[in-house]
């Protein structure tokens, strides 16, 4: 019980912490300005954020852990020692570099293979963008994020403790890059991820561009990199999905016959695109 209790304290500590941050950057700044702070569909990315942090981030830091422990066991030590004997800057540098290469791909490859897209298009079935709608992911999409981002740090002998901080700071980021909020950045969004150019990812169009994580320089080197000096008209997928949090979960993991006649079964509603 005093897990729950915990648990419960900090989900209400963190989503009290991130709409203090980033509400008034939104309002301040926004990228539309006339969306509303509680804009349709509010309550299913809220119980999206309300699922990550109470039952699968669970999950997810399991999964770390299990493939950590592997690695652990296939990668040389000779190999550790003398990466971890490198300055840290260094290993930082090449954490960075080789996550948002391996990620371009990995992201890539959600956008073009229909069984990653499945599980993905959750994700891009917000049609409204900010801080809360970041939170709009299917668990099994988290794990493969998340799994992939952090390979290069698995196979250079991070511990878990330090891959943890990796994982706040890049959702933090990510939370950032989908808020309603346009703070132009000029030249330097070359070299450093906006708002502005996730949104653009984010577009109806599910070959929009715009696959990298923190810096937009993979996009640029494999020529998907895109930014045009407005917002898109508008955000979402043109294929019907679920407009409720179960019917999210579930639609990805079952053939689309058997969800058809479920929920018509039970009449799950389903947005128009």
């Amino acid at each position: 019980m005093e897990y729950i209790w915990d648990m419960l304290e900090a989900t209400g500590i963190s989503l009290l912490f991130l709409a203090i941050v980033f509400v008034p950057m939104e309002l301040v700044f926004p990228a539309k300005r006339n969306q509303k702070i509680f804009r349709p569909n509010w309550i299913l990315d809220l119980c999206f954020f309300l699922g990550q942090y109470l039952l699968w981030s669970g999950l997810v830091i399991w999964t770390l852990d299990y493939f950590s422990e592997y690695l652990s066991s296939i990668i040389p030590l000779v190999f550790k020692h003398l990466v971890q004997s490198q300055a840290w800057y260094l290993q930082a540098f090449e954490v960075i570099f080789f996550s948002d290469l391996i990620i371009y791909w990995a992201h890539r490859l959600q956008h073009r293979v229909n069984f990653l897209w499945r599980f993905h298009k959750v994700h891009h079935s917000a049609r409204h963008l900010d801080w809360l709608a970041a939170h709009r992911e299917h668990p099994l999409d988290s794990i493969y994020t998340v799994g992939l981002i952090n390979l290069p740090a698995f196979i250079l002998g991070f511990p878990l403790e330090t891959l943890a901080v990796v994982i706040a700071f890049r959702g933090i980021w990510a939370i950032y890059i989908h808020s309603n909020v346009r703070l132009p950045v000029g030249p330097l969004r070359m070299l450093i991820g906006a708002p502005e150019l996730h949104h653009w990812h984010h577009d109806m169009d599910r070959d929009a561009g715009n696959y990298a994580n923190i810096s937009p320089l993979m996009d640029i080197i494999f020529g998907t990199y895109i930014c045009p000096d407005k917002e898109p008209e508008r955000f979402g997928i043109k294929e019907k999905t679920p407009d409720n949090y179960v019917g999210q979960l579930v639609e990805p993991m079952l053939p689309k016959r058997t969800w058809k006649r479920i929920s018509k079964r039970f009449k799950i509603l389903e947005s128009e695109r």
